[in-house]
This record gives structure tokens, C-alpha cells and sequence, in this order.
């Protein structure tokens, strides 16, 4: 953990904006990652640069000229970041906009006939775009059941529901109401076995903070993250789709060349921000492991915030000699059970007797935001199941102090007492 580096937690606090403060509320502990990242200061200060710009790319000046080369060094980051060698990569409306997208295409892309697969593990960004384009192109939806108790899905619940008229399958990479990831490339290679031209895309949406990405290693055709999750701002999500995907149908201009999957001009200050989460996470790769390599050094990085998150969240549940954990507290539940070695950063849990939003308004009174889950058209696919109204959620990151679950500790002690 980062706490064995002597300052090195202070250094990376000291990179990102509002870590302890927030600008309405006052002092506070941020478990609300889930919801969205803390956004670096280098973000921030590389989204007011480009805001300013009143150039276009494409165009015979100096300043045109510089745009591109940012959006082309961005696009390589990118890739760098997802380990693709191959493919596209491209920035959208959002994370859930370019799933419906991706699942658009491949619908339309693909043979007539046969089914569109995904489970019930699953947010409704693939949900809803797998069941509105299965029925337009007159196919039948199958959903992998998940296991309510461990939170996650796998290769077996899949299998059953896998055919060789396949056409189309979703995996969803994390859950962000367990915050139990899955094995993507397992389930991928099972689809494969079966269907071996069925177009697979995955949300990484939850994911790609907590733990490394690398399609290279997962034989799939579409991934899409939402950079808000990952150290950067709102506003722009990005993609990664295949060559096969990205000749599908798609909203282009006519006559554009090649396979643009961009609309309109692209906003250069979405590129940038990106290539300062990957300066980021150079840095911290750096600065935990003595490789060199841009790749070498993100996957670095990823391994050691991974195991960060994880000996916070086993703290959490399992609590100290100063404070009681939360799997120690018989009032309260845990989803996906307290040993689970898949779950990343993040902890949700629900108090017998007590409303999830009282204890949310009750954290918040004490400094401490966390977020209520529901069972409405976000996350009763996990609740329902559970026979759950909602659940509270409490999501770290890497960023994240074993002070800061203490004191969450102690007022959860507190709460449910």
C-alpha cells in the first residue's frame, strides 16, 4: 500500500483537486468515487488552455496545427492506456452514449437472425441498448443470470445462453453497485469458442480506475470508458472499437474517408485532459516500481493501486484495533459477501431497521459522502434480487487514506448503535 512510501500519499493527494474539501459542503471525506473521480489539478488546468482556443482543427495556422498534434498524441495515450495496438479510439457525448453506439452498429452490422446476449449484472447503458436494437433488427435478447450473493457474473452463466447465432453479446467489466469485476476475457473466450464472429463489447465504465485495462489480452471488439470515473472531467466519454466494428454501420459524413466514427468537430480539450491522466499515471508507476516504458509503467501503477483499494476495503470490512469493521457490525448487510477477492474500491452495504438515505444524510452531517443506490432503473437488476429498496454505497480510490476509513468506521459505528 502507498502508506508503506514514506510521502508518497501526500504527493498524490497533492495532485488532485478538492481531496478533502468541497467547495459547498466544507470539509469532507470523499467515498463517493463510484459516482465520479477526483479530478487531477493538471485536468483542470489543461481544460481552461484548450476552452480558450478559437481554432478549429484542419486548418493552415500555427494554433490549427497544434490541436491536432494534441488530439493525435492523445489518441496514442489512449491506446497506450488500453494496450490496443489495432483499431480505433475516439471520444463521444458520454461513456453511455458511445455504448448505445457500439451496440447500434454491431446490431445492424451483423447477419440477420439469431440473438443479442448480455446479463443481468449489467447498467442499463447496455441493457437498454441491447434490448432497443435487438428488437429493431427482430432478434431475440438473452441475459446471463448473475449471482446475487458473490455480485458478479461468470463464464458458467453465461455458457448456458451462448449459441453459434450469437450475434451480438455485452459484458459489463464492474459492477458499480457491487463493485465486483468480472473475467472479461474467460467470457469472451466462450463466446469465441461458440460464435466466433459475434461482436463483443464491454462497459469498462466502473473498471477502468480500480484495475488496468488491456484489451490486447481480451479478444473483443468494442471497450468504453467514462473519463469522469478516471481522474478527468465530465463531458466526453471514450471508446475503443475493432477494425471489423468500426466498418459496421455508423453515422458518418458522406464520402468522408476512411471509417470516422467522429462527428462533427472534436473537442481538443476532452484529448488533452486524457493524455494528463496518462502523465498521471506514468508518474505514479514511476514512482512504485522501477520500470521504464509508458505501458510498463501504467501497468504498474494499476497493480499498486489495485492492491491500495484492497487493503482499504478489507479495513473497511474487517476494521482495526481502533475501530470496529463493518462485517463486525451485525446490523448490517454486505453485498457480495465480506471475503471477495474480486471486489474493487468499493463497498456496499445496507442496515437492517435503518433507511439507506437516512444514512447517507447522517454520513453526510459527519463530513463523510458516500451515495444511495435504489432499486429503480439503475440498479434494481442487483437489489430486486437481494429483496433490497436500496443500499448504500461507499466507493474509494486510490487517493484514498486508512485515517479517512477510520473515521468512516467509527460513525458507522456510531449510526448503527
Amino acid at each position: 500500500m502507498f502508506a508503506n512510501t514514506p510521502g508518497l500519499m501526500d504527493e498524490i493527494r497533492d495532485r488532485f483537486s478538492l481531496v478533502d474539501t468541497c467547495p459547498v459542503q466544507g470539509p469532507r471525506i470523499f467515498f463517493e468515487n463510484a459516482g465520479g473521480s477526483l479530478t487531477l489539478k493538471s485536468v483542470v488546468e489543461r481544460s481552461a488552455e484548450y476552452a480558450a482556443f478559437p481554432d478549429n482543427q484542419g486548418r493552415d495556422n500555427p494554433a490549427s496545427h497544434h490541436l491536432v498534434k494534441t488530439i493525435d498524441q492523445a489518441k496514442k495515450d489512449i491506446r497506450t492506456f488500453f494496450n490496443a495496438a489495432g483499431g480505433q479510439v475516439f471520444v463521444g457525448e458520454s461513456g453511455t452514449e458511445l455504448l448505445f453506439r457500439l451496440v447500434r452498429s454491431a446490431c445492424l452490422g451483423t447477419a440477420e437472425g439469431g440473438q443479442v446476449i448480455g446479463s443481468t449484472l449489467e447498467h442499463p447503458a447496455t441493457r437498454s441498448a441491447c434490448l432497443k436494437w435487438a428488437g429493431i433488427t427482430k432478434r431475440s435478447y438473452r441475459a446471463a443470470d448473475h449471482n446475487s450473493q458473490t455480485g458478479t457474473v461468470t463464464v458458467d452463466d453465461y455458457l448456458p445462453i451462448i449459441s453459434a447465432d450469437t450475434r451480438v453479446a455485452t459484458i459489463l467489466h464492474t459492477s458499480p453497485v457491487t463493485g465486483i469485476s468480472v473475467d472479461v476475457a474467460a467470457i469472451a473466450r466462450a463466446i469465441r469458442s461458440v460464435a466466433p464472429e459475434c461482436v463483443i463489447i464491454v462497459d469498462g465504465i466502473q473498471h477502468a480506475a480500480h484495475g488496468g485495462v488491456d484489451i490486447e489480452s481480451y479478444d473483443i471488439d468494442g471497450y468504453v470508458i467514462s473519463p469522469y470515473k478516471v481522474f478527468s472531467r465530465h463531458g466526453y466519454g471514450i471508446a475503443w472499437i475493432s477494425d471489423r466494428l468500426a466498418k459496421m454501420p455508423h453515422d458518418t459524413l458522406v464520402d468522408a474517408p476512411g471509417t470516422p466514427w467522429e462527428l462533427g468537430t472534436r473537442d481538443t480539450g476532452s484529448y488533452a485532459t486524457f493524455s494528463e491522466v496518462v502523465r498521471y499515471l506514468e508518474w505514479l508507476g514511476s514512482r512504485v516500481c522501477d520500470v521504464s516504458g509508458q505501458r510498463a509503467r501504467i501497468e504498474a501503477a494499476a497493480r499498486a493501486m489495485f492492491e491500495h483499494e484492497r487493503f482499504l476495503t478489507n479495513l473497511m470490512l474487517s476494521g482495526s484495533n481502533t475501530a470496529k469493521g463493518l462485517s463486525a457490525m451485525p446490523e448490517i448487510g454486505l453485498i457480495g459477501g465480506t471475503h471477495n477477492a474480486h471486489r474493487e474500491g468499493l463497498v456496499s452495504l445496507y442496515v437492517k431497521d435503518l433507511d439507506s438515505e437516512d444514512i447517507v444524510s447522517e454520513l453526510s452531517a459527519r463530513g463523510i459522502r458516500v451515495h444511495v443506490r435504489k432499486a429503480d432503473h439503475y440498479s434494481a437488476n442487483i437489489l430486486t434480487p437481494l429483496d433490497l429498496k436500496s443500499c448504500v454505497r461507499v466507493s474509494l480510490c486510490h487517493y484514498n487514506t486508512q485515517g479517512e476509513v477510520i473515521e468512516f468506521l467509527k460513525a458507522m459505528n456510531s449510526i448503527v448503535s
